[in-house]
């Protein structure tokens, strides 16, 4: 009897000495992941999300348990970034991924320690987010986006498409791209358009609500095609609305994302959005094991598409050279 009581005891001790040591040593944190955007909260999954959290679990992350990710949108008003990056550093995030040029400053404003990754911002080294691709030196890396300088090579594809091109609209808007990086991309604009043979004209929105009266104005103004510049702030998100209201206007327009010719728009020559997302994680991925910004080179796109809408065509009366088409990397029928 008593060697039971004994063994009973010896059990008691080693229960308590293992909640002590259990005690003593805290439950691993969760490392916190914050991702700004000036977009909004209702865009597609697809587009960003989806393809950011399916680089985190192929990476061996499991969102919402093994990684916490806080997700800030500005739905469009790129003066709320700051206050959102803010919020993020107060809630100590361990990396911020900052989608555009706009979150990157925003970021990088709140916070000189954090690690930001950038998921497609334009021209880094321009605007002094890193020192060099290859060696960024500070708190920021990431994937860097070249579309300002893809806007020459799709004037061009515009003219290819329609020979007899003489007039182009740019819709733009200019709160998009700003300073001295937004007149260094008009500059090579006018260049482009100048050796093609080609006048632009530039229509400007800065709300959704002005989106029908402008393409009103480009037609008034008889352009012959529509460039669209990147903006992330008003055309990205009314993407549907955009392409139809060129079809509805009567009006061939080049995009500089696939995801336009999804809701219907006739061509597009770019990189794929969801890629740099879900490239992005590979970056979150190696910061959170250990790796510093400073020393991640900055990657750039190698692979561009162009995809051409013959459905949209027909809907358009355009017949596009056959030449033409051999070029294209997908033509939908």
């Amino acid at each position: 009897m008593r060697r039971g009581w004994v063994s009973c005891l010896s059990l008691i001790v080693i229960a308590l000495a293992l909640c002590r040591d259990s005690e003593a040593q805290p439950a691993t944190r969760v490392p916190r992941v914050g991702v700004l955007s000036p977009g909004s909260s209702t865009e597609s999954p697809a587009v960003q999300r989806e393809p950011f959290e399916r680089g985190l679990r192929e990476l061996g992350w499991t969102p919402g348990s093994g990684v916490v990710i806080e997700y800030r949108y500005a739905e469009g008003r790129v003066a709320r970034l700051g206050e959102l990056a803010a919020e993020l550093v107060k809630l100590k995030m361990d990396v911020i991924v900052a989608r555009s040029y706009a979150a990157v400053e925003a970021a990088r404003r709140a916070s000189s320690t954090i690690p930001i990754v950038m998921s497609a911002a334009d021209d880094p080294v321009f605007h002094g987010f890193v020192k060099s691709l290859a060696r960024p030196g500070g708190n920021i890396t990431g994937l860097a986006n070249v579309v300002g300088e893809l806007e020459a090579k799709r004037l061009e594809l515009l003219k290819g498409a329609m020979p007899g091109l003489t007039r182009v609209g740019i819709l733009e808007n200019p709160a998009a791209s700003t300073g001295p990086r937004r007149q260094v991309l008009m500059t090579a604009l006018d260049a482009a358009a100048h050796s093609l043979g080609l006048e632009i004209k530039t229509f400007k929105v800065d709300r959704t609500e002005e989106l029908a009266e402008t393409f009103a104005a480009m037609s008034r103004a008889r352009v012959g095609a529509v460039l669209v510049r990147a903006d992330v702030l008003i055309l990205e998100p009314n993407r549907s609305q955009v392409a139809a209201l060129a079809a509805m206007q009567r009006l061939p327009a080049m995009y500089p994302w696939r995801f336009y010719i999804d809701v219907g728009g006739l061509m597009s020559y770019a990189t794929s959005i969801p890629a740099f997302h879900h490239r992005s994680a590979t970056y979150v991925d190696r910061i959170l094991k250990g790796a510093k910004p400073a020393d991640l080179p900055v990657e750039q796109p190698s692979k561009f598409e162009l995809i051409v809408n013959l459905k949209a065509a027909r809907a358009l009366e355009l017949t596009i050279p056959h030449s033409f088409l051999l070029r294209a990397d997908e033509v939908i029928e």
